[in-house]
């Protein structure tokens, strides 16, 4: 183990993460070009507890059938995420990131009871056109094996002159193709809601003032629960073995709010889907789903 591997054991507290959060509200203004954060911070054993995942998918809409959801993980490496953005030697605010992309890929069938080796770490900067990306990645290890893998691009909007390679990874998908197959009314206090399984607390998602701090008339949906929510509708029953969505956050959904999942009818191993506004014209969310081929 090197000195910049961190063993995070037991987590941090909410209260802990919140604090941290309020202390990186502002921070010193950047001279050069920005670091990339070197820990690599590990929890040695985190199980996949029954409970968390019942909690997780009533709050998605899995149902126990499906299996583990394949963005459940995603949940359990969050806080290690707010630990990195919240550091003092992180060059930005973490309030005001903003989460644009997730990639997951799953390579083994996981299994309630079974515990996993989360790692999370800055992966690399990525030059977007409206400011600095930062690349975060998760890997999660069973039995010293790679099981499950997340990336997620969050963006400081405003950067001048980002480092990195240009962001070119876009998804384009049949929009014209895609039929709506479900409609969701979401309740007002969906964030708060979503906030007590995933510990994502930020206050753009619980709260009305806060989220007009931000420039939101009124709360906005976590992107995290729009994912889950678009795969609850789509994984099937009996659980996943290999399987990799890609996404990408589009416009934010104001609580309460309408939505619908649009797709095109399975067939075959990948689906496109979108989440749209009520009109259908507008698009929230925009993934692809790939369940049981070979990943490379």
């Amino acid at each position: 183990m090197d000195d910049l591997t961190q063993i995070i054991d037991p987590p941090p507290s909410r209260t802990r993460l919140l604090l941290d959060g309020v202390r990186a509200l502002r921070k010193p203004k950047l001279d050069g070009a920005p670091l990339l954060p070197k820990a690599r911070l590990v929890r040695p054993a985190v199980e996949l507890s029954a409970e968390g995942i019942a909690a997780y998918g009533r709050a998605c809409g899995f149902r126990r059938e499906q299996g583990v959801p394949l963005t459940y993980p995603h949940v359990l490496a969050f806080p290690l995420h707010l630990m990195l953005l919240t550091r003092p030697s992180f060059p930005y605010p973490a309030s005001g990131m903003v989460h644009l992309a997730n990639r997951i890929r799953q390579h083994q069938r996981l299994q309630e009871g079974q515990a996993l080796r989360l790692e999370v770490y800055a992966a690399r900067w990525v030059a977007h056109p409206k400011g600095q990306a930062l690349s975060i990645a998760t890997r999660a290890y069973s039995a010293g094996a790679l099981v499950w893998e997340g990336d997620s691009l969050y963006l400081r909007r405003g950067v001048a002159d980002p480092v990195g390679a240009p962001w070119d990874e876009a998804l384009a998908l049949p929009s014209d193709s895609l039929v709506r197959t479900q409609k969701w009314l979401l309740p007002a206090d969906l964030g708060r809601r979503f906030a007590k399984v995933s510990g994502d607390f930020n206050p753009i998602h619980t709260s009305v003032i806060g989220a007009r701090l931000f420039g939101f008339r009124r709360a906005i949906a976590h992107g995290m629960w729009t994912l889950g929510r678009a795969l609850a509708a789509q994984q099937p029953p009996g659980g996943l073995e290999r399987a990799e969505v890609q996404c990408e956050f589009k416009l934010p959904i104001l609580l309460p709010g309408q939505v619908a999942l649009w797709n095109l009818p399975a067939s075959g191993p990948r689906r496109a889907f979108e989440v749209r506004n009520g009109a259908g014209d507008k698009p929230h969310l925009r993934g692809l789903l790939s369940i049981n081929e070979n990943l490379q």
